[in-house]
């Protein structure tokens, strides 16, 4: 199982990066850094920052067929930076147009909506998100996690850090399913 974690190149809560990508990796699965710039990512604590992490791929040089699942993590900076840049908002449309599986927590659904991928769709995010979502069409519910099937679409979603370990346990069991079709 290969997946996408995208991540803009600074503000992404440290957490909701490393805990599902110490979960694919626990998986057996191949987690992939793409960002908008080569380099280093810089992860935040909340407001401070955390720890950088290096950039396997820049997400003008990959599509989403080559990858199984996609997760967007959060923190306040991060999908705020991803929306802006219509490279990484592509991408994640992509996945919704082939059908592959996507998890977002927190903040993340921000890119979703900019992506225009909610409408029709039931999802949670952090609780500021949701008259964003409301606003884009989706149907906003304040849960652990979230699991919206739409036609050959899977998403799933989350609210926060302490929703982790349900969020991963989730989007693994979605993107297994998905599995093996990478090109």
């Amino acid at each position: 199982m290969r997946v996408a974690f995208l991540i803009a190149p600074e503000g992404v809560e440290q957490i909701e990066l490393t805990d599902p990508w110490k979960a694919v990796t626990d998986a057996g699965g191949e987690p992939v850094l793409v960002s908008t710039e080569p380099g280093e990512i810089q992860s935040f604590d909340h407001l401070d920052k955390a720890d950088t992490f290096p950039v396997d791929q820049v997400v003008g040089d990959v599509s989403a067929e080559s990858f199984d699942g996609l997760v967007l993590p959060g923190g306040v900076a991060n999908p705020d930076e991803l929306r802006l840049d219509e490279r990484a908002v592509s991408f994640v449309r992509d996945f919704f147009e082939q059908g592959r599986p996507v998890a977002a927590i927190c903040h993340a659904p921000w890119t979703l909506v900019e992506a225009d991928v909610v409408t029709g769709r039931t999802l949670t995010s952090w609780p500021s998100l949701r008259t964003d979502i409301r606003n884009a069409g989706g149907s906003w519910v304040d849960e652990q996690v979230r699991i919206c099937r739409s036609g050959p679409n899977t998403l799933i979603t989350s609210r926060k850090p302490d929703d982790l370990k349900a969020f991963c346990e989730a989007f693994l069991a979605e993107f297994a399913k998905a599995a093996p079709t990478t090109t």
